[in-house]
């Protein structure tokens, strides 16, 4: 049962809520000698000293539900890319979609989004579902500020894979979950944002998004609960539920070598 405020607080608790304090990430440049290869299963050198994420949670942030997996992501960065990997707990691993550039959040997926200025505008997302089928979009503006996504904006370069703990597409185990390892290299974005490779001490903002259906299984296939909206959970939380407010996103912070590496 919901539990109601009392007006006189409803509007402070309003406030809070559509303020989120945005979470912040110092994300180390890898060394040379550290070679990542790009396969899905983040276990090369590099990745093992680039620090966790906090856990994701509910777009809309403390006091709602606490997501029913766990998610959590790292990044790295050296001359030419931008690593994101991410690491997500499922326990029935699927997918459908098979074509580039489908609206892939219909499946469960995994979403960036990348602000290089840093002042909410052209900026760009990217979603990936477990078979490694990629949507990549560009928005001059939010939504809200009448902005249009140009979806034949493409990454030229980008790696991605994604590993499976467990099997893809069968109902009749219990999975574990899966990963999914990304280079986005840097002059991808410097044609529609002015920005390519940052300089250490360079900060962008950035978010990451992880869209989840509940399902059941029907015919030997798993289908959505009917009438049941998807979860969204997040590092840096909205406020609300959009991913399109990116004044609420998260901060990363380029910084030089972890010598650990």
């Amino acid at each position: 049962m919901t539990k109601l405020l009392p007006a006189i607080l409803l509007p402070v608790a309003l406030a809070l809520a559509a303020d989120p304090t945005p979470r912040h990430y110092a994300c180390a440049r890898a060394r040379a000698a550290s070679k990542i290869r790009i396969d899905g299963k983040l276990d090369d050198a590099a990745w093992k000293r680039a620090p966790w994420t906090d856990w994701f949670v509910d777009i809309r942030g403390a006091g709602w539900p606490k997501p029913r997996f766990r998610t959590r992501a790292k990044m790295l960065w050296d001359d030419d890319y931008l690593y994101v990997g991410a690491q997500l707990e499922e326990p029935d691993v699927w997918g459908t979609l098979t074509q580039h550039d489908s609206v892939i959040f219909r499946d469960n997926d995994f979403e960036v989004f990348l602000n290089p200025t840093g002042d909410t505008l052209n900026y760009f997302e990217f979603e990936i579902n477990a078979l490694n089928t990629g949507w990549d979009l560009f928005l001059p503006k939010p939504y809200k500020k009448g902005g249009k996504a140009d979806n034949s904006w493409e990454i030229p370069g980008l790696l991605t894979a994604v590993s499976i703990d467990g099997t893809l597409n069968h109902p009749g185990d219990r999975d574990r979950g899966w990963s999914v390892e990304m280079a986005f290299p840097w002059s991808a974005f410097r044609e529609r944002s002015g920005m390519g490779r940052p300089e250490p001490g360079a900060e962008w903002r950035i978010n990451f998004s992880r869209v989840e259906w509940q399902v059941r299984v029907a015919g030997g296939k798993y289908e959505k609960l009917p009438g049941l909206r998807e979860d969204n959970w997040v590092w840096s939380p909205q406020g609300l539920v959009d991913m399109h407010v990116p004044e609420h996103w998260g901060f990363v912070k380029f910084v030089g070598e972890n010598r650990g590496m």
